[in-house]
């Protein structure tokens, strides 16, 4: 059942160690300005994100939503992101479009006043699979007045379906079911922890979505979360294919770079802090998305996510002082100096 898989997801992400093993955001380095020549209380960090104006370039990113305890973690997670005035998106709704009993574990967020909120279906939903139809233009759209959502979420996830138990693996025809919604319909495309090649974001962008998250490879790693599943239920290939792939994908700076292509970007996977913030914005990136840093934190209280995210965007304006940068679109004008793993790809890259 869907409701057991999510549960299965959140409980494993908070038990087991499912991280990529390298996270290349270490690689991304700011030149220290010794004279910043402001004073830190006019650091302003505000930005405007597919069309909203939030207080600071942070985006909770998808977490959950479906099985019961799911209403607790978003409502903690909507009354933090309403008093600090950043964008909320959930959790795939694929569960509640299924089961109307599912649907308050979601629409709880709308309990709250949030700049941006950001709704998800999954992208093999929009296609027949071989145990289920594709969504219809009504189930979208009860998907966005579930939460009152501003945008669509479509997400990307071909390597966790692959090596799900029950994942759905036809994906032919995606592309073309997403562009007919996108002429309806505001939605960006995610990926889920492998990232966004330029390729793809060109095709998307042609598809006629309005932005980005990258959903790159750095953080949660979901093929290593559904190798737990697989044990669990003996399936040994599937445990197999996931280790396999625990670490596959594009690093999150690099695909913040590839995925430029003019849509609004937001850069998911491996952010920590709000070092790691400032370094996606001077890559490229229009705000960062954090999810797996936050859930320990969701499962407690609304208070101890807010401090956290207090915490993320007092590192954020330090850096911006450390820099000089007084506000984001300064600080997005501000050279890195890249090392490792990243320097690597990056020489790599051909355009």
């Amino acid at each position: 059942m869907i409701e057991n898989r999510k549960e299965d997801h959140v409980n494993i992400c908070l038990k087991e160690d499912v991280k990529a093993h390298y996270n290349f955001w270490d690689d991304v380095h700011f030149m220290h300005h010794a004279l910043p020549e402001m004073d830190f209380s006019d650091i302003d960090t505000r930005v405007n994100v597919l069309g909203k104006e939030l207080s600071a370039p942070i985006i909770i990113s998808a977490i959950t939503g479906g099985y019961p305890d799911a209403k607790a973690i978003n409502r903690n997670l909507a009354e933090a992101a309403s008093k600090l005035k950043i964008g909320l998106g959930i959790g795939s709704q694929r569960a509640a479009l299924e089961n109307k009993d599912l649907v308050d574990t979601y629409s709880v967020v709308g309990d709250f006043d949030i700049p941006l909120v950001v709704g998800n279906v999954g992208a093999p939903q929009l296609i027949s699979q071989d145990d289920s139809v594709a969504l219809n233009e009504e189930k979208i759209q009860d998907a966005f007045e579930m939460i009152n959502a501003d945008v669509l979420a479509v997400h990307v996830n071909y390597l966790q379906e692959v090596v799900q138990p029950e994942g759905n693996v036809n994906a032919k025809g995606c592309l073309a079911a997403l562009k007919r919604l996108a002429l309806k319909y505001p939605l960006i495309a995610k990926e889920t922890g492998s990232g966004i090649s330029r390729k793809t974001a060109q095709e998307l962008k042609r598809a006629g979505v309005i932005g980005i998250d990258v959903g790159g490879l750095g953080g949660t790693s979901f093929s290593a979360v559904e190798v737990y599943r697989a044990r669990n239920v003996k399936d040994d290939l599937k445990e197999r294919i996931g280790r396999t792939f625990w670490d596959w994908g594009i690093p999150t700076p690099i695909s913040v770079v590839e995925a430029n292509v003019g849509l609004d970007v937001i850069a998911t996977g491996g952010i920590r802090n709000g070092v790691d913030v400032a370094r996606a914005l001077a890559l490229g990136a229009d705000s960062a998305g954090m999810a797996g840093a936050l859930l320990t934190a969701a499962t407690q209280s609304s208070e101890v996510v807010q401090n956290q995210l207090t915490a993320v965007i007092h590192e954020l304006k330090v850096t911006m002082f450390l820099t000089g940068s007084k506000n984001v679109s300064e600080l997005m004008r501000e050279d890195v100096i890249l090392t490792g793993m990243v320097k690597e790809w990056m020489d790599q890259i051909v355009e």
